[in-house]
């Protein structure tokens, strides 16, 4: 089986001669984050999360490191992560609380009970004070709807002698991973200098495309599969999805392409939705990756070419995760974990803005 690109080779390493950075990772997922630091040089000691999918997945990957499988919410959870750090100075928290409150989809915008879970970390982070505190999430985290939220944060953490960064939106396309996934970061540190110096770190890698990251894959057609690579199979398409794939030009194109008789009945005279069966560009970033990422109705998701939504392979790839990375699970299970999941690269890249931040923050 062809290997995909090993983006991980190209991540500056910042700690050579130095002992290892240290740090956990909340709301760990299926491991992005984790996969990030290490290709990094960092040393993750602790991960937390209460999927139990997800947990297979990142136990599957990171069997070195001590996993709670469980609410950061709990006392009991605190105890433990406490225990596992036994004394020792942690470097980084890093914290990504569930997206989907905070996400303009969410019907109970306001009125979600998950809002509170980027505030119950504080009290794990007060057990561990940790040099460095990581925030990332939706951009709809900086909208007033839930400045309310972040003004709590900021107040709580300030108790505890941190300083906080403004919320930031970024894209991960910046950051080496070949997808267009705006996302909000904060830090969090012992001394605005800190701060600053995290703040003045700009990424150094350059963009990758969509033709970057797949374009060597065995080609599929509808419903074929590689004979070694479970994850690089195509779904089976019906004969209408086929005979409007066949309608939307390569490399980029659209629904709008399509004939009247091919039309969603939905979409005739719409704009509402435009992305839906449309093709992705060889040469653009992939469109954001949702946990429907393999799927041509819910958004870009057809192969630049060939006709078929792309596998899960290629959206692994469009993730920045290595070809060896496992996923647990069903098809749709491993699509919600590569669709939520963090993008390695992104994270191995903001790696020396943490470094930077260390160097001026106080112990």
């Amino acid at each position: 089986m062809r290997r995909g690109p090993n983006w991980s080779v190209r991540v500056r390493v910042h700690f050579r001669g130095q002992m290892n950075r240290i740090a956990i990772d909340l709301f760990s997922g299926s491991g992005g984050v984790t996969a990030g630091l290490k290709a990094a040089g960092w040393e993750v000691v602790c991960a937390v999360d209460n999927d139990p999918v997800a947990s297979s997945t990142y136990r599957a990957n990171h069997p070195e490191v001590e996993f709670i499988e469980d609410g950061i919410e709990k006392r009991s959870t605190a105890k433990a992560v406490v225990r596992v750090v036994a004394g020792r100075e942690i470097d980084l928290l890093i914290v990504c609380a569930p997206c989907q409150p905070f996400s303009s989809q969410n019907r109970k915008r306001g009125n979600d009970p998950r809002e509170q879970l980027i505030l119950k970390s504080v009290s794990l982070i007060n057990r561990v004070r940790p040099r460095l505190i990581f925030f990332e999430n939706v951009p709809g985290l900086v909208s007033p709807s839930y400045r309310p939220v972040l003004e709590a944060l900021r107040q709580r953490l300030r108790r505890l002698g941190y300083w906080m960064t403004e919320p930031q939106v970024k894209d991960a396309a910046d950051f080496g991973v070949p997808q267009r996934r705006r996302r909000c970061i904060m830090l969090a540190a012992r001394s605005k200098a800190a701060l600053d110096a995290f703040q003045a770190v700009r990424p150094s890698v350059s963009r990758r495309s969509v033709y970057d990251a797949i374009s060597r894959l065995l080609p599929l057609e509808s419903g074929e599969a590689h004979p070694t690579d479970p994850l690089h199979k195509a779904r089976t398409h019906s004969e209408i999805a086929l005979r409007r794939l066949i309608h939307i030009p390569r490399d980029g194109g659209s629904r709008k392409s399509l004939p009247a008789e091919l039309e969603l009945a939905c979409h005739v005279g719409s704009n509402a939705f435009p992305d839906v069966y449309g093709r992705m560009a060889w040469h653009d970033v992939a469109p954001t990756l949702t946990t429907g990422c393999n799927d041509v109705t819910k958004g870009r998701y057809g192969h630049p070419d060939q006709h078929r939504a792309i596998t899960l392979r290629e959206a692994a790839r469009l993730q920045s995760f290595d070809d060896s990375y496992v996923f647990e699970g069903n098809g749709s299970e491993i699509a919600r974990q590569i669709g939520n999941a963090v993008p390695p690269a992104m994270i191995a890249e903001l790696s020396a803005a943490f470094e930077a931040a260390l160097m001026d923050t106080v112990k």
